[in-house]
């Protein structure tokens, strides 16, 4: 349920995108820009369709993998004493039925939240947020 209405309580911990799928998104980013480099350089020698087409394709990969490291960064999940927060989305801890080992979180009202499997400590994550969700329960 989304309850933006309600206060959280303050920050107690913020999970991240796991520094090692953001370094691979890097090196994707890096290598595809190279390869452009290089074929527009080659398309300029030799001037064969192909080779621009090639950094076509380069290119659009860049552009479609630099917009999902800029989207990724964004990512992220808010643990705070009443409560916990992903992309925009609020879940008190009485508001919680379930959390799987998938990384979803079933609400009583409405969809679950689904955390990614790429956080920063998703083990240490979901067994804060089991903890808390219980300890709330009657």
């Amino acid at each position: 349920m989304d309850v933006e209405h309600k206060d959280l309580g303050r920050t107690i911990a913020v999970y991240g995108i796991a520094p090692a799928t953001l370094q691979r998104a890097v090196f994707v980013v890096i290598l595809s820009f190279l390869f452009f480099l290089v074929m527009m350089f080659t398309y300029y020698i030799r001037q064969s369709l192909v080779y621009f087409l090639l950094a076509s394709a380069f290119l659009a990969l860049y552009l479609i993998t630099l917009f999902s490291w800029v989207m990724l960064r964004r990512s992220f999940v808010t643990l705070y004493e009443n409560g916990v927060s992903y992309k925009g989305r609020r879940a008190a801890w009485d508001d919680i039925k379930t959390i799987d080992d998938a990384g979803s979180i079933h609400l009583l009202k409405g969809k679950p939240l689904t955390l990614p499997a790429t956080l920063s400590g998703r083990e240490r994550l979901l067994a804060a947020l089991r903890h808390k969700a219980q300890a709330t329960r009657p």
